[in-house]
């Protein structure tokens, strides 16, 4: 593929994915299945889907893991410079110890500590929105796999190669 296939399909499919989950939320001012490292992660999904990095394992519980270090500090420690370090790195060793890093995640513990989520954010929309944008990944490179690719076959050894 060209570089400007792989850049409009990579863009088409990062569009989508943030359009469709910013329309699953329950109304227009509450974008519930949304968070800012979802953008990178489409960077990832759509842009080097055979990374293993967008792995759909690394996707889901690479933020699971590190929105979850996030509000367990928040709940029992203040937020000061030390404790958000120690939360991100906390939270990339995590990743790394299991097999899961997904460098969209490690943004998680900085955001959750500074804006101050509760609990249910590891639901809504971590748990949630990881699922999806990854179902809507895998969604949309089916669709995109499909398209006919020219493949060349040997005939014979008279004859010339014909499109299979």
């Amino acid at each position: 593929m060209s570089n400007w296939t792989v850049s409009l399909s990579a863009g088409l499919g990062s569009m989508m994915a943030i359009t469709v989950l910013a329309l699953l939320g329950p109304n227009e001012q509450e974008y519930w299945l949304l968070m800012a490292a979802f953008g990178a992660s489409c960077v990832l999904i759509f842009a080097v889907p055979d990374s293993p990095l967008a792995k759909p394992r690394n996707v889901i519980v690479g933020h699971c893991l590190t929105a979850l270090v996030g509000v367990v500090f928040i709940a029992f420690l203040p937020v000061n410079a030390i404790t958000l370090g120690l939360a991100t790195g906390l939270a990339v060793s995590l990743m790394v110890l299991t097999k899961t890093l997904h460098p969209p995640a490690g943004a998680n513990p900085l955001f959750i500590m500074l804006s101050a989520q509760s609990w249910t954010f590891l639901l809504f929309p971590v748990l949630t929105g990881a699922v999806c944008l990854v179902i809507l990944g895998r969604s949309y490179h089916s669709l995109c796999a499909r398209w006919p690719k020219l493949t060349f076959k040997k005939r014979s050894a008279n004859s010339k190669f014909t499109v299979r």
